[in-house]
């Protein structure tokens, strides 16, 4: 087990170049017994890389990412320092599991001991077993499971496709004078009308399923290449 030493919501997989990598050894109680576990000084990210390169004493089978505090969907995926993390994973070559539960706000930079993660930590290890059995198919990277706040381990699940629109909707910082410091907060937001019914945050979200979502490190367009290039090259382009 290896975490950051500290909060890093909205991390992405960035690798801060100030991080120290300063390891800290814990031990850990869990399910009745003392488990060690590691804190890196670093970004989620880098803690996957600490974890795999420095602590595991050979080459993990699976990557199991979370459980987080709080859903990440669609477009705002890559903001997510869970997901930042599984995917540095994959990018070493590890198959990996992303997991986030649906939170109240407040708990996404202050976790809260009074959220119930029966039902995530179901699904978690529901997932990882599988994973563990069968290989992922080529382009397919990462697992990326959210589960809403009311499920229980009897929830439905239902695989999906990143939303194109943002869950969390930026805010304007509300001052007068832009010499003093101030945060883009956001909250959440959808049209359900203009939700892909087979989206991730379509399922959470509306149905109040378990979106299951494959996700690949080629973020290369789905849009034919030919027309790209036609678009690019024409008289309109250079």
């Amino acid at each position: 087990v290896v975490a950051p030493c500290r909060q890093w919501s909205g991390a992405g997989r960035s690798l801060p170049a100030d991080s120290t990598g300063l390891i800290h050894r814990h031990r850990l109680a869990v399910g009745g017994r003392e488990v060690e576990g590691f804190c890196v000084e670093g970004a989620p990210a880098q803690v996957v890389l600490h974890a795999v390169l420095e602590l595991a004493p050979r080459r993990p089978d699976l990557l199991v990412v979370g459980i987080n505090y709080g859903e990440n969907l669609g477009a705002d995926v890559t903001i997510s320092g869970t997901i930042g993390a599984a995917l540095e994973g994959a990018a070493l070559g590890l198959p990996a599991l992303a997991v986030s539960l649906q939170t109240p706000k407040e708990t996404h930079t202050h976790p809260s001991d009074d959220v119930d993660f029966t039902a995530a930590t179901h699904f978690t290890r529901t997932f990882a077993r599988r994973l563990l059995k069968v290989p992922l198919p080529f382009d397919v990277d990462v697992i990326k499971i959210d589960v809403p706040d009311d499920a229980t381990p009897r929830t439905p699940w239902r695989l999906t496709r990143v939303s194109r629109h943002t869950y969390f909707r930026p805010l304007p910082p509300r001052r007068e004078d832009w010499g003093r410091p101030a945060r883009v907060d956001y909250e959440a937001w959808w049209d359900p009308e203009a939700l892909e019914p087979d989206s991730d945050i379509y399922a959470v979200a509306v149905d109040r399923v378990v979106s299951v979502a494959p996700l690949s490190i080629d973020l290369t367009s789905r849009a034919d290449p030919g027309e790209v290039e036609a678009l690019l090259r024409g008289p309109a382009g250079l």
